[in-house]
């Protein structure tokens, strides 16, 4: 059947209907999946459109994932992360919701009290064991929404619930019914979909999952998990691994428009953050991340990172706080005592720090010559400088004029006496065997040294 297509104004075939393929055996996608090698990228040149939702956002999962893979949170810290991802996400709610596990009386209590904010972004939701009492207590704490698992490749059916494709199905579908029963919009969590036979399984029973919604007359929203990171982003990538692919079928040939499809991603293969934009550009309106990153095995995606690239797509922040960002970072490192690599993008303590005399030179010339984006400005962190043998006069003498905070008519340059008595005395530490970079205070008792234990004034 032709019809005019709403999105492109021009006729096209009517949707086509795949039906569920109830194999005997799994399929396991052997030629890409050799267990003993590292899996494959194929290819077969077929290409689909990019097709950027009008709007897109951002959800969080750093109280669910990301608890999965460190220390429980306090309920303090749950409280005082979700407050400062509200300031984050802005007025317009670009961080829309963040779930959170219910299963213990802590979790339970820091829902109350994160619920007390009265916050309307990001919203709260949950994630749950599929059972009708799990549905009930959602629905008693005045949840509206929650993520249910419904694992789609034939890795999780066959070799972890022992069932067949059709079995598991039905066991799905019957879980979602008790989720539309309780009044409760399921978010259904496709996991492992880039290992899944798409065509076979997933677009059949996402076909079957909207019918059931549309019955109900209650909405479906559908998470697509990269489980393992094994996506890929290139144009013309075969699937499962391809999410241009994946988000295409899933709204041409399954029916689940933009503002329905979400996309989780981990960073297994460096591609989360990659990976999360392409579903963007490609018609999925939510990417799901977690704070720094934190999550299973390497990690979620970044929300600071689609923070950025948020910014970068729609070339606003669109009422985001980008300062909350540091802000995070900060309250991980010294209220948590959690352990930010140092090269880490915009939060790590190097992320705009340069050990290199050359570059400290161009940073005194023009500091956007050698920094990414006005930093101080966006993340309230200006460009800095760690002195080290490399670092030179100029290093040294940028590393003074930032330290002190030196006004343009107070600058020093690398040719001032102060610093070549301190770059001479630099070379010495590094001649007689130092090999790990200066700290702030010694540098500031060698400057109390030279100056006769003053503070230092130009």
């Amino acid at each position: 059947m032709l019809e005019i297509s709403k999105k492109s104004n021009l006729l096209e075939q009517g949707i086509y209907k795949y039906s569920l393929q109830d194999i005997e055996e799994p399929n396991l996608y052997r030629q890409i999946y050799d267990y003993d090698e590292v899996p494959k990228v194929a290819f077969n040149h077929r290409r689909v459109p990019m097709n950027m939702p009008e709007d897109i956002w951002i959800t969080d999962t750093s109280f669910r994932d990301g608890q999965q893979s460190m220390a429980p949170y306090t309920v303090n810290q749950i409280v005082d992360l979700y407050k400062l991802m509200a300031k984050l996400g802005g007025p317009y709610g670009i961080i829309r919701q963040s779930e959170f596990f219910i299963y213990t009386k802590k979790d339970r209590e820091a829902i109350d009290k994160c619920m007390e904010l009265g916050y309307t972004f990001p919203e709260i939701t949950t994630w749950i064991r599929a059972s009708k009492e799990d549905f009930k207590m959602v629905k008693d704490l005045g949840i509206k929404e929650t993520g249910i698992l419904v694992s789609c490749s034939d890795y999780h059916i066959f070799k972890k619930m022992n069932m067949t494709r059709r079995q598991a199905v039905d066991f799905y579908l019957a879980t979602i019914k008790d989720a539309f029963d309780a009044g409760v919009v399921p978010r259904c969590h496709l996991e492992d979909i880039t290992r899944a036979d798409f065509y076979g399984f997933v677009v059949p029973f996402v076909n079957e999952i909207m019918e059931l919604s549309e019955e109900a007359g209650i909405p479906v929203k559908i998470r697509a998990c990269d489980t393992m990171g094994y996506g890929i982003p290139y144009a013309g990538a075969s699937l499962p691994r391809s999410v241009p692919g994946i988000i295409y079928g899933l709204q041409h040939y399954a029916g689940v428009p933009s503002e329905m499809l979400e996309w989780h991603g981990h960073n297994d293969f460096y591609k989360a953050v990659t990976n999360a934009s392409t579903a963007w550009l490609y018609g999925c309106s939510a990417v799901n991340c977690s704070m720094l990153g934190i999550g299973e095995r390497t990690g979620n995606i970044p929300l600071e990172a689609m923070v950025f690239e948020y910014a970068s797509l729609r070339g606003s922040f669109d009422g985001m706080d980008p300062v909350a960002v540091t802000e995070i970072g900060e309250y991980f490192r010294d209220k948590m005592g959690y352990s930010i690599p140092p090269m880490t993008p915009f939060i790590g303590e190097n992320f705009n720090v340069t050990r290199a005399g050359i570059h400290a030179d161009g940073l005194m010339k023009d500091e956007e010559i050698y920094n990414i984006f006005n930093t101080k400005k966006i993340l309230n962190r200006a460009p800095g400088v760690t002195v080290s043998k490399t670092s030179g006069a100029a290093g040294i003498a940028y590393w003074i004029n930032e330290h002190y905070h030196l006004k343009d008519e107070e600058k020093l340059n690398k040719n001032d006496v102060m610093v070549q008595k301190l770059k001479d005395w630099v070379d010495e530490m590094y001649s007689d065997g130092r090999t790990t970079s200066l700290s702030n205070s010694e540098i500031e008792i060698k400057i109390k040294e030279l100056t006769g234990g003053k503070e230092f004034v130009k």
